[in-house]
């Protein structure tokens, strides 16, 4: 069976595999999704008008309306929706030992490497007085978790961390219920526990961004919300943005693989695969001058993927955004990389350090076959929410930085006062703004007396 097409044509490849699609572009809705909005609703709504009624109905009516929209989504009925601190610590105590030790590992190497981050205040008097930036941390963050078909604690730890080394007062948590019994399952408990959360509630979806965003009489309105989720849980986040801060909106997983012919063609299948087990709509692509590693890694998805769990899955997705281009070079296949602006960018060449060099837009870039990506899922150290969907031109992974902010400090001595007023006098004038002139001008005109009393004294 051939799951990953080859691709020799580089035109036919830019205007295939390597084309960006808006997949938040909602002109074309699965039926499916039509369908559970029918369900719901009981009408076939956009999928943004069915976000807007839940963030509207949650703003007007708070935790009743968290309560319905989870009965009608999920089909269940929460008595409480906050999660008891003991709940963690026994959550934690329940799981095997062993996985207990691999999230505290994974923990403290996210927290390392966050450490790592410069995020101090500073200050100048070579520009007249003091000048500098105050950094101060959020107050109250909420981080959304997604469920979905299997809990995931690793994304709990790769944002509640972050937060946590910033300095945030306060972290809440959000996350679907995930059990059919409405509880939240215990991996995840025991990783809100191990990352330090202060509050975890049983809710998923837009209720939840809606939740975190306005504030409800369980759950605290929130300065910043960060987290991946689905398609409704973007949407929401979209819709809330300006009342809250975002981390980003996200969209489904994505890597490249830049390979020569050096590369293990078994492992480079098995990272392929390991992205593609996402979800159908991740996209997994290997860029490669060899025509041997090509031929090969395309044997090798095809042998490994019999073996694997959700192989339905990784094949719809390598059939409708993966696929293997034969680039002329080294370099093109990098620079085609670049210009996609993955995020995950995995180098497994000879000298990764000299592709880096010519790498402007990536996520994450993944520095040789040891450096796989599966290992920056989890435990490497930065945190695993990067930029998708080309957003990598111009945003970030979730870091320390995300949970802070800069104030400007400005206390200047009035010699610089009197310096600078008639500068930003005769700029307010060119502007037609002229209170701010006045203003200037005021300030200036009084300099300009005190000099002269000095002069005269």
């Amino acid at each position: 069976m051939t799951v990953m097409r080859i691709y020799d044509d580089l035109y036919e490849a830019r205007r295939t595999v390597l084309r960006r699609r808006d997949l938040m572009n909602l002109d074309e809705v699965p039926e499916a999704v039509l369908d559970g909005i029918q369900r719901v609703f009981g009408e076939r709504l956009a999928p943004e008008t069915a976000v807007a009624r839940i963030l509207a109905d949650v703003r007007a009516r708070g935790d009743a309306a968290l309560r319905d929209w989870t009965r009608r989504i999920d089909g269940l009925d929460l008595d409480e929706l906050a999660i008891p601190p003991e709940a963690l610590k026994r959550a934690r105590a329940a799981l095997d030992p062993a996985l207990v030790q691999d999230l505290e590992a994974a923990a403290g190497r996210i927290r390392a490497f966050h450490a790592h981050q410069p995020i101090a205040s500073w200050t100048t008097h070579e520009l007249g007085g003091t000048l500098g930036q105050r950094v101060t941390a959020l107050e109250r963050v909420g981080v959304y978790v997604p469920g979905g078909t299997a809990p995931l604690p690793s994304s709990l730890l790769m944002t509640v961390i972050p937060a946590r080394v910033a300095g945030v007062d306060e972290v809440v948590v959000c996350t679907p219920p995930g059990r059919p019994d409405g509880a939240v399952p215990d991996v995840i408990l025991a990783a809100a526990d191990v990352a330090g959360a202060d509050r975890v509630f049983r809710l998923g979806g837009a209720q939840a961004i809606a939740a975190m965003a306005y504030g409800t009489a369980s759950v605290p309105r929130v300065d910043k919300i960060v987290g991946a989720g689905g398609l409704f849980t973007t949407l929401a986040k979209r819709q809330v943005f300006g009342l809250v801060g975002l981390d980003g909106i996200y969209g489904p997983t994505e890597t490249i693989v830049v390979a020569d012919d050096t590369a293990d063609p078994a492992w480079i299948a098995a990272d392929l695969m390991a992205q593609a087990e996402h979800d159908v709509l991740a996209t997994a692509i290997l860029l490669t001058p060899s025509r041997t590693l090509a031929q090969a890694v395309q044997a090798e998805v095809a042998r490994q993927i019999e073996a694997l769990s959700r192989a339905d899955v990784i094949a719809a997705a390598l059939a409708g955004q993966g696929g293997i281009v034969i680039t002329p070079d080294l370099e093109t296949a990098v620079r085609l990389a670049d210009e996609f602006a993955p995020e995950h960018l995995c180098l497994s060449v000879s000298d990764p350090e000299a592709c880096a060099a010519l790498v402007r837009n990536a996520g994450g870039l993944f520095m040789g076959e040891h450096s796989f990506e599966v290992l920056g899922d989890y435990v490497a150290g930065p945190s695993h929410v990067m930029p998708t969907g080309g957003t990598a031109r111009f945003s970030s992974p979730v870091n320390v930085l995300d949970f802070v902010k800069i104030t400007s400090v400005i206390a200047l001595d009035p010699a610089t006062t009197a310096l600078t007023s008639p500068i930003a006098a005769r700029i307010a004038t060119a502007e037609s703004l002229s209170a701010h002139a006045a203003a200037a001008t005021a300030r200036a005109a009084a300099a300009a007396r005190a000099g002269a009393k000095g002069a005269d004294g």
